[in-house]
C-alpha cells in the first residue's frame, strides 16, 4: 500500500441541486441539498483513500462546531487526520455551492484570513516515508514547506495548480515534481486558452512536468517539447463538483505506485469521469475496484 500526504485546505461544501445556474440578482430555488466535506486537498486525500493509498491531510481548520465535522468526515472516510490543526478561535471554511442538470457547478468559497498560516508544525519528516505529495496553493506556507522538503527527497510531489495567490505561485511552482494545472488557472496564468501555449509558458517556470487537465477532452502534456493529449472518457454527467480533486488524487496515487506518467494520467481520468456521473461531491469519488473495471471494459 502507498503513502499519500495531501496539503491544503479542508472546507465543508453545501450543495444545491438547481436547474440553471443563476445569472444577476434574484431568489433560486433548489431541488436537493447536500452536506458534504469538501476542499482540493481534502477531497484528494479522500480519493487516494477510496483508491487505496495509506492517505493523511496536513491542513487547519477552526475550532468550531464545523470544523469538528470536517475532521469527523475525513475520519469515516479513512483520511489520517493526526496533522489537521484546529486554530484556536478560527472559523472554519465552507463553500456554496450550485449544481446545475447539466452537472455544471459554481461555487462561493470562505477561508477565514485569520487562521494562522505558519507552517512551522508540519512533520514534514513523515515525508521520508511516504511515496507521493499532493499539495493545493490555497495554504501557502503549507505548500511551500511540504513541495521544498519533497524536492530534497526527489519525491513525487503533485501541485494542484488552481487558484493561488500570485506571489506564492513561482516557487510552488519551480518545486513541484508534477505541475497539474486546471484548464482555466493555466488560462488566466498563461493568458492564452491553447493548452500547448499554456503548457509552453509553465514550462519556462519550472524544468519538471507540466501537464492540464480540460474537463471531457481530457487532459494534455509537454513529453519532450511535444504536445500530447489523453482524450476524456465519456460518461453521462451528473455533477462535476471535485472531478479535478480526485484527478489529482488518483494521479499522487499512480505516480506513488510507480506508474509512467500516461497510464498514471489515463487511471486519474477514469477515476475522475466515474465520479462525474453521481451527483454529490466525495458521495461521487469509486474505490480502486469499480476504477479497475472500468478500466477494463475501457481497453
Amino acid at each position: 500500500m502507498v503513502s499519500v500526504v495531501c496539503v491544503g485546505i479542508a472546507v465543508m461544501d453545501f450543495i444545491f441541486a438547481v436547474d440553471t445556474l443563476p445569472e444577476g440578482q434574484g431568489r433560486t430555488f433548489a431541488s436537493a441539498l447536500r452536506e458534504t466535506g469538501g476542499g482540493p486537498a481534502a477531497t484528494g486525500a479522500v480519493a487516494a483513500a477510496r483508491l487505496g493509498a495509506r492517505t493523511s491531510l496536513w491542513a487547519r481548520t477552526g475550532d468550531d462546531d464545523l470544523g469538528g465535522r470536517i475532521i469527523a468526515d475525513l475520519d469515516s472516510l479513512g483520511v489520517d487526520t493526526t496533522h489537521v490543526r484546529r486554530v484556536r478561535g478560527g472559523r472554519s471554511s465552507l463553500s456554496a455551492v450550485m449544481v446545475d442538470g447539466a452537472g455544471e457547478r459554481a461555487i462561493v468559497n470562505y477561508v477565514d484570513p485569520g487562521l494562522d498560516p505558519d507552517a512551522a508544525w508540519l512533520p514534514l519528516e513523515d515525508l521520508a516515508r511516504t511515496q507521493a505529495l499532493l499539495v493545493h496553493p490555497r495554504w501557502a506556507e503549507g505548500a511551500a514547506a511540504a513541495l521544498a522538503r519533497a524536492a530534497d527527497l526527489g519525491l513525487p510531489a503533485v501541485l494542484d495548480a488552481d487558484v493561488a495567490p500570485e506571489s506564492s505561485a513561482a516557487d510552488a511552482f519551480a518545486l513541484a515534481s508534477h505541475l497539474l494545472f486546471s484548464q482555466d488557472a493555466l488560462a488566466g496564468f498563461a493568458g492564452s486558452a491553447d493548452p500547448l501555449d499554456g503548457l509552453r509558458w509553465a514550462r519556462g517556470r519550472t524544468a519538471n512536468w507540466v501537464g492540464v487537465t480540460a474537463g471531457g477532452d481530457g487532459c494534455y502534456w509537454l513529453e519532450d517539447g511535444t504536445l500530447r493529449h489523453l482524450p476524456g472518457f465519456r460518461v453521462p454527467v451528473v455533477d462535476t463538483l471535485g472531478a479535478g480533486d480526485v484527478f489529482h488524487g488518483a494521479f499522487a496515487v499512480a505516480l506513488g505506485e510507480g506508474r509512467p506518467v500516461a497510464d498514471a494520467l489515463r487511471f486519474a481520468a477514469a477515476a475522475a469521469a466515474l465520479k462525474c456521473g453521481r451527483f454529490g461531491g466525495r458521495a461521487g469519488i469509486p474505490d480502486r475496484a469499480e476504477v479497475d473495471r472500468f478500466l477494463a471494459g475501457a481497453a
